[in-house]
């Protein structure tokens, strides 16, 4: 019954009930007004009849009242323990708590567990892999210095940003033993690399050692998380970027320019070198071998003299004038066959006779071919050609050798 009802304080006859009076609430009207609504709810029907200016619903007793009670509080508990069955998927993990204490790790599948809160579960990916970031987020042009920037061995700074992969390999590790498990990757990936990088020069960093760096992080931040007891398996270390701080970045390139010129030149000066120095090395050996042969001729031909000096000696001994007689012939014989022409000072007059020896050596053999061409077309016997002409030639060789003999003599 509503506060605007008019019949609210009505007193009196049925006339006076459509004029409102001030005074007290009708508390019977009040009740019936609430068991009607009650009855409403739990969808009973208002029965019929009307006193007291209205119709009467059955009032709600204290047994009716404790009954639907009764079916709220067995609703509620079964809503209470269906809320103890959870599913995990094929890629997950459940980890049961009881009282905020672990239980056991269930599998893929559907589970029962006692309702909260005495029993809760946490669900956990262990084959999904996860990426934290390290000197930027999102895109490499969003640096975050505060990481990126480290000090090498060589005492230059350098912008490093790397990624790292992981997936869970105990998940209740992952829970419990951290507060912060991806936090922990982070800051163990950070602190790993930075280790790395001021052990080693910064050329070895940024170009060469790019690769090795990676995995040594890995192993290292492994190691790191292991000791914490974090639960994390570290798949990958993936390199991003590596170079200078952009303040110095063209400072470095002129560096580095200048150090590919050296390596260039160094490379000319190997090429020319593998070069030159085989051509020398063959030029050397060849005249080493060339002196050993000369040496070799020499001393041979040295050995040949003194043992021809020696057999000649042995037989100037025997004979003097004969010895000294032909060595002479032999000397004249090796003299004149390497001159053409030959100047002779007649003995009593004070002209030199001119003898030219090619010349005569020319006409001597013309004659010899010509005799031989006359000697094969005749058919005489070789007895028949006059013994005078022979005679005559050689008697004119001794001439012409005892002429040069005293030539020599003068």
């Amino acid at each position: 019954m509503s506060l605007n009802d008019p019949r609210w304080g009505n007193q009196g006859n049925d006339q006076e009930r459509d004029r409102p009076k001030d005074g007290p609430p009708d508390l019977d009207e009040l009740w019936r007004d609430v068991n009607r609504r009650l009855g409403g709810l739990f969808g009973r029907r208002s029965g019929g009849g009307g006193g007291n200016g209205g119709g009467n619903m059955p009032s709600l007793s204290p047994r009716q009242f404790g009954g639907g009670l009764g079916a709220l509080i067995v609703l509620a508990l079964l809503v209470w323990g269906a809320s103890g069955f959870y599913i995990v998927d094929a890629n997950q993990r459940g980890v049961v708590l009881r009282f905020g204490d672990y239980i056991e790790t269930t599998m893929p599948g559907l589970h029962l567990r006692l309702p909260f809160p005495i029993e809760s579960h946490e669900l956990v990916d262990v084959t999904g892999v996860r990426t934290i970031e390290v000197g930027y987020r999102g895109s490499e042009r969003n640096k975050v210095l505060r990481e990126a920037l480290m000090l090498t061995d060589d005492e230059n700074i350098i912008n490093i940003q790397f990624a790292v992969q992981y997936i869970l390999k105990s998940p209740e590790d992952y829970l419990f033993n951290n507060r912060h498990p991806d936090e922990a990757v982070s800051q163990a990936a950070e602190t790993a690399v930075r280790e790395i990088v001021g052990k080693n020069r910064m050329d070895f960093v940024l170009y060469e050692g790019r690769e090795e760096v990676a995995v040594r992080a890995k192993d290292l931040m492994q190691e790191i998380l292991d000791r914490y007891q974090t639960g994390i398996q570290v798949s990958q270390v993936t390199m991003r970027n590596a170079q200078p701080p952009e303040q110095v970045q063209a400072a470095f390139d002129d560096a580095v320019k200048a150090g590919q010129d050296r390596v260039r030149q160094q490379n000319e000066g190997q090429a020319y070198a593998n070069d030159v120095i085989p051509k020398a090395r063959g030029t050397a050996s060849r005249l080493a071998e060339e002196a050993q042969g000369y040496a070799a001729r020499v001393v041979a031909n040295a050995e040949g003299d003194a043992s021809r000096f020696g057999q000649v000696l042995t037989e100037y001994r025997k004979a003097p004038r004969v010895t000294r007689e032909r060595m002479y012939l032999e000397a004249m014989q090796e003299m004149y066959s390497n001159t053409t022409k030959i100047m002779v000072d007649a003995k009593g007059s004070g002209n030199l006779l001119m003898l030219p020896l090619d010349k005569l050596l020319q006409a001597t053999g013309a004659g010899a071919s010509s005799r031989a061409e006359s000697a094969a077309s005749s058919s005489a016997p070789i007895s028949d050609v006059p013994r005078s002409a022979a005679i005559g030639d050689d008697v004119r060789s001794r001439d012409f050798l005892r002429n040069s003999r005293e030539v020599g003599g003068r």
